[in-house]
Formats: C-alpha cells, structure tokens, sequence
C-alpha cells in the first residue's frame, strides 16, 4: 500500500532543521561497498507445484539506503526466476492519481487537524487536500519515517523494480490502483475513528517506534512479531481501526493468492514482492498457496 503513496512524497524537500530530513541518495562509493557485502533481509520462501518452482518474498515498502541491494538468497532467488510480480507496478499509479474523482472532504475538525500535522512535516499548505484521507496521512507517516532515516524511495519493492528494468525482465502487477485504493480508504463509518487513530499517533510521537519494530522485525524474518503487528502497533486499538487494518492485510490475501496462483500456473518462474504483514496472520500468503497446493519452503530465515 505504501507504493501508491510515492508520487506523494518525492516531491518533499526539508525547509529547516525541524522538517523531516530529505533521503540523501548513496554515491557510488558507498553502492560498490554495500552491494556486495549486503545480508539477506525479510522472509523468503520457495513455492513450488506443476514441476517448477517460483519464490515468495516478504517485502518492506520503506527502507534505508544500504538496504537497496538484495542479499545472498534474493540473489539466487531472482538468477532461478524470469518474471517480477508485485503487488502494484508504479508506472501505473500515476496516471490513476491523476483521474481521482474528488475525495469526499473530511469533517472540518479533522481536516484542520490534517493540515496541522502536514505542517508539521514542512508540507506546503493544502498540499495533501485533493488525495483520499488516507493517503494524506500514510504521506505524513512516511515523512516521519524520514526522521529514523527510513524512505519510501529506499523500499525492496522499488530496488526489485529497478533490478527488472535493467536487465529488461517482466513484471507482473498484482492489483489495480483502483483495487489498492479501495482497500485503503475505511467506509463512512470508520473513517471518522481511524483519522482520528492515525493523527493521534501523529500527534504524540508514537508513530516512529512502531515503524522501528516493524522494520527490526522484517528484517530478521521475524514471523511472530509480525504476526502481532496489530497488538503492537498502536494501530488497531478500536474496532473500526482493527476492519480497517483487516481489510488492507488479510483480505486482499485471497485475491493476491489467486493471482500469483494463475501467473505460475502456465510455467512462469516468478519471484514475487508482498508487503510482509500480507506473509502472517489467519490468511497468511504461504498458507493460502500451501492450501493451492504448493509446496512452501522457507529460505530465509531458514526453518
């Protein structure tokens, strides 16, 4: 979900010392010390049904910058694969942005408390006022990622993106935009509680440790604390909050399921890019597929 909140924020620059700082992109110097030497990061499993196999990787959508460069495993895993498939393939969201209908406003209350926090991060006034409520405020999370030293621009999806349009190889989008943003705008009823939650979060710094644990815990593979995001997170803590956070995750799994399920079936060899949180959980990924009739073999961390 992340992804479609780039175009967002890539335009944001630091205007003084308060202001999120802007991703200062590696020289090469620092490229050509960190490629090789790079670890394997976040859960990967080898899928494998109809005699050929293809890979399942657990992805972060933010990341710092020696973090963009895939480890040992990600390596092997790309050289015995042919085709990328990721949840959304950027070049799309554009366009899909542009042709938004108008988002229905939020409550003044709440929108003035928005563009609070949008300056806050140093954001130009009514910066984020035309996008749905929730990228608004995914936008505002991101930038406050940036304080931690963590960027959208630096996520494993964008790096696998890269890797596949220089050397040509396919890439298969999982979803639509429109599929996306349905899944993250809350409906009427919810919306009102979850703005509320988010900015809450915003509001009294308790946005930035959660992103800490999250990354710390995709970076080992860490499947059980991934699997309690939600007790941890300080995201879900009403019941309009834990719809919402359901319906971003675990419902859109039996789709994606579905998806890669028809993109191997005709022999394609995939390594497929899911945000991690969709890898645990009731409707975890793997299980889905397993339940496919897949065989699912964790690579790393290695079981």
């Amino acid at each position: 979900m992340i992804r479609s909140l780039l175009l967002l924020v890539f335009f944001i620059g630091s205007a003084h010392a308060a202001c999120p700082p802007t991703p200062t992109q590696p020289t090469a110097s620092q490229a050509a010390t960190w490629a090789p030497k790079a670890p394997d990061r976040g859960p990967l499993w080898r899928i494998s049904r109809d005699g050929h196999s293809s890979y399942l990787f657990g992805s972060l959508h933010i990341g710092k910058a020696d973090w963009a460069y895939p480890g040992p495993a990600l390596r092997q895993a790309w050289a015995e694969t042919e085709v990328l498939a990721v949840e959304l393939d950027p070049a799309d969201i554009g366009p899909a942005l542009a042709a938004l209908p108008p988002s229905e406003p939020l409550a003044p209350a709440l929108a003035k408390r928005v563009e609070a926090q949008a300056r806050v991060a140093c954001l130009p006034p009514g910066a984020l006022a035309a996008y749905p409520a929730m990228l608004q405020l995914s936008t505002l999370t991101l930038l406050e990622a940036r304080r931690d030293g963590f960027d959208a621009g630096f996520g494993q999806d964008l790096m696998l993106m890269a890797w596949a349009k220089a050397e040509g190889r396919p890439v298969q989008s999982l979803e639509t935009v429109a599929e996306q943003l349905a899944a993250l705008e809350p409906t009427a009823a919810e919306l009102p509680t979850v703005v509320d939650g988010a900015l809450r979060q915003l509001q009294n710094g308790q946005v930035r440790a959660p992103l800490r644990k999250l990354a710390d815990a995709w970076m080992r593979g860490d499947m059980k604390a991934l699997g309690d995001y939600a007790r941890w997170c300080a995201c879900a803590d009403t019941p309009a909050e834990r719809a919402w956070l359901k319906r971003v995750n675990d419902d859109r799994n039996v789709q994606l399921a579905a998806r890669i399920d028809a993109l191997h079936a005709p022999g394609q060899r995939l390594l497929v890019a899911v945000g991690a949180l969709h890898m645990s959980g009731p409707e975890a990924l793997p299980k889905l597929l397993a339940q496919r009739g897949f065989t699912v073999e964790a690579v790393h961390p290695a079981k």
